[in-house]
């Protein structure tokens, strides 16, 4: 029989200048957030033997179905719950390990994307994203940064700027089983920020936590309850309280009630005033936290 050392290291375009808080949740949008770790993670397993390593940069979208047929990696069911043990283990020892907490998305989310990809092939708007597959890459959206101050494309472009956060930081689809799934995934990954803005997060514990509230309403992706858990594991008395009294009912109610956030071709909405996209798709801003935290 073959040992397994999986070593999934982080790609060096996930470092970024941007420092965290080790107390961050578990997210698909870890990448942004963290420099990579020096440690690896690895475990064995019988008959299966291989080094799993993250792929070189996230490419354009014309050769969005090369980059995917290159990077996918075909597991056996055994192989994917192996990964996904192990990714969820070293995510919880390690939560600057953004490759490993993707990974763990991957191999338990399969169900939940290909529901979201029926969803968007029903879906007129749905469909025109299947069709282009846009990227969300600095390439795509740097206009944004010229667009008038009230609409939405301004207000993502400040988000990201305030934060020195890239487009660019996500580690690509490995564990999905078609081009068309890995697709999905990777549309999930890349409109996390868009989702930050429309709902008004903050970055921090409590708002990537109630982030991932919402995209469990939308979605169903078992990665996101996790994260949820890991996130309130870290919480301090105060947070706590302030999470499940104020944050986790405005999350659970906002994720029910907006329109399905996979079927829009966000980056066609730029131009909109932020306000306006909001209430056309049933967006309910999270209340001011500093707010909330008086009236605690």
């Amino acid at each position: 029989s073959l040992s397994l050392s999986l070593c999934l290291r982080p790609p060096l375009q996930m470092m970024t200048s941007t420092p965290v808080s080790s107390s961050s949740p578990l997210s698909l949008s870890a990448s942004r957030h963290f420099s990579p770790s020096p440690s690896v993670f690895s475990f064995s397993c019988a008959t299966f033997g291989c080094v799993l390593a993250a792929p070189g940069p996230i490419l354009s979208a014309r050769r969005l179905g090369k980059m995917i047929g290159r990077a996918r990696i075909h597991l056996k069911g055994w192989q994917q719950a192996a990964v996904a043990v192990g990714s969820a283990l070293g995510a919880l020892m390690d939560p600057k390990r953004a490759d490993l907490i993707a990974a763990l998305g991957e191999t338990t989310g399969r169900p939940a994307f290909e529901r979201v990809l029926g969803r968007m092939r029903k879906s007129p708007e749905g469909r025109e994203i299947l069709l282009e597959q846009p990227r969300v890459i600095s390439e795509k959206v740097s206009h944004a940064w010229d667009l008038p101050e009230n609409t939405f494309g301004a207000a993502y472009a400040k988000f990201m700027g305030s934060r020195n956060f890239s487009p660019d930081d996500r580690p690509p689809v490995r564990f999905m089983e078609t081009e068309d799934l890995a697709y999905v995934a990777m549309r999930a990954r890349e409109v996390h920020d868009f989702w930050h803005v429309l709902f008004s997060l903050p970055t921090n514990l409590l708002g990537e936590s109630a982030l991932k509230v919402v995209e469990f309403e939308q979605m169903l992706l078992p990665m996101c309850m996790l994260s949820v858990f890991g996130g309130s594991a870290r919480f301090s008395e105060k947070q706590r309280t302030l999470f499940f009294q104020h944050y986790f009912p405005w999350a659970v109610r906002a994720g029910l009630s907006c329109t399905d956030l996979m079927c829009i071709y966000y980056e066609k909405h730029f131009h909109e005033n932020l306000e306006d996209v909001r209430q056309k798709w049933g967006i309910i801003p999270c209340p001011d936290p500093k707010l909330v935290a008086r009236q605690m």
